[in-house]
Formats: C-alpha cells, structure tokens, sequence
C-alpha cells in the first residue's frame, strides 16, 4: 500500500504547464481588509476533471488505500434527510490530489498572503450529492487547529464544479476575520447555531456573501474568518477540494497526535516531517 505522504514533490506531470499566479498589491490589501480572496483561477479543465475522477474513487470505502485517510464520512450530515461527504487526507492516495499541494499558482499565492515560506497541513474533500446535499454550518477554521501556534494558517477552498448559491457555494462574514475565536457549534449541523455564541456586535455584522466561482477557481480565507455553505438541491453534485496550510515556523501546542495516525510532534517543537512538507 504506496503512502504518497513519503513524496514532498509531483509524482505525476499533473501540474504540466500550470502557471504561477501572483497576487496584485490591491488583492494582498482586500484579503486583509475583508479576511478573504476569492475568484482565482488555479486549475485547468483537464485538470479539474482529473480530480473529479479521483474523488469518485476515494468515496469509495473499498478503494485500496482507504486506510491512509486521517477521516472519513460518507455522510457527515445530522439530517436524515440530506447527505455531505467529508474527508481528510486524499493527499496520501491518489496522485492528482498529492500534486495539487505543489500548484505553483496555489504555493506561490498563499505565501504571499502569510508573508513567508509555508507548510502543508492537511487537505479536505467536501460533496455535496444532487438533490439532497448538505450543509457546512457555519463556523472558524482555527477553532479545530487550536493544537497549532501561533495562528498564522490559510485555507484553500477550490471549486471542481461551478458553485452558486443554489447548489451550495461558500459564503463569508467579511469582517469576521477580526473576531475573537468563537466556541465550536457544529460543523453540519444547524445553520442557525452560531448565533447562541455571538454578541449584539457581531450579530449586527453578520451579513454573509456569496463566493460563487467557476470549476477550478479557487478562494482563500482566514483563519478566523466565519464561514459555510447551504445544501444543493441542484440536479449536480457540488464537489471541493481545500488545502489547509501554516507559515513556515508554527509550533506544535499539544502532546497528542496532530491528526489520527500521524505521529505526536512534541508541544513547542515546530510543526515539520513527512507529514507537513515545506511547499514554497
């Protein structure tokens, strides 16, 4: 069983004439200014359907490497009625989804934004079926990394299919990057449940947008930056794939293994090994 983690390169020409991208000095200011970046262009179509053709496998318990998942949810929903795949670690598996981590236009963006070299954390597949695709409530990221500092992390959220408001695309709290860390309230629960930890403040700005983007763009957002998505009652499915990473130097806050299987990096030691490679 080939674990792909051992590779901190392309194993594939997947990322044959994939350019760079580098932000603009307006689009570094608006990130900081709103917690997010949205509309970038990383993927080609033969690409995006590469990953497509991944994912459908990976959904399946029976796929010869499922074991290397650090989780895996057929249906991550707490309604009966509606279903959203989840899952972390397709890096380990399958070649299209290990490459991806070295995107020069996803490496060289993301390292503009923390203002240094970065480290991969970890990746997440997100489907949500036709018909009956669930949600993502909403919700900060760093409020499960809280076993990493400081907080100098990014997210990666990249459509493989053209996401809009009525199959369940990404929505934001622009703003909300400047929050304080919110209790955790569910991730594919009740949309509704973030507002029992929000005060009046926060609650007046709580006015979401839509990131509706095109298969193979992608957006970036803050650590901090409160966000999710709404079910697909679409006749498509609605699929993603998101790269986590951290800034060069981010220290280990916990004794207890980072994500199952992997082995414990000591408290106060830096966050680096095979499982979180240097990527720029």
């Amino acid at each position: 069983m080939r674990d792909l983690s051992a590779f901190h390169s392309p194993v594939t020409d997947f990322l044959a004439s994939s350019p760079s991208v580098s932000l603009t000095p307006s689009q570094l200011a608006f990130f900081h200014e709103h917690g997010y970046l949205s509309g970038v262009r990383i993927l080609s179509d033969s690409q995006v359907e590469t990953l497509r053709a991944e994912l459908s496998r990976l959904m399946d318990p029976a796929h010869p490497r499922h074991a290397l998942f650090y989780e895996f949810h057929l249906n991550e929903s707490t309604s009966a009625s509606t279903v959203l795949f989840h899952a972390l670690g397709a890096w380990r598996i399958e070649p299209g989804f290990h490459d991806l981590l070295w995107h020069p236009a996803f490496t060289a963006s993301a390292a503009q934004i923390l203002g240094g070299p970065i480290r991969f954390w970890h990746d997440q597949l997100f489907s949500k079926p036709a018909h009956h695709g669930g949600v993502v409530a909403w919700h900060q990221d760093y409020s499960y990394w809280t076993r990493t500092r400081p907080m100098q992390h990014l997210t990666c959220w990249i459509g493989l299919d053209d996401t809009t408001r009525d199959n369940g695309c990404l929505w934001y709290v622009p703003g909300s990057h400047r929050w304080d860390l919110l209790p955790i309230t569910g991730l594919a629960g009740d949309m509704n449940e973030i507002r029992t930890v929000l005060n009046p403040a926060q609650l007046d700005a709580f006015r979401p947008v839509a990131i509706e983007l095109r298969a193979g763009e992608c957006s970036f957002h803050h650590p901090l930056m409160v966000h999710g998505s709404y079910e697909n009652r679409t006749a498509a499915p609605r699929r993603a794939a998101v790269l986590n990473v951290f800034r060069d130097g981010t220290l280990s806050d916990s004794d207890d293994a980072p994500l199952t299987g992997v082995p414990p990096v000591p408290s106060g030691q830096p966050m680096s090994g095979p499982f979180f490679p240097l990527l720029s």
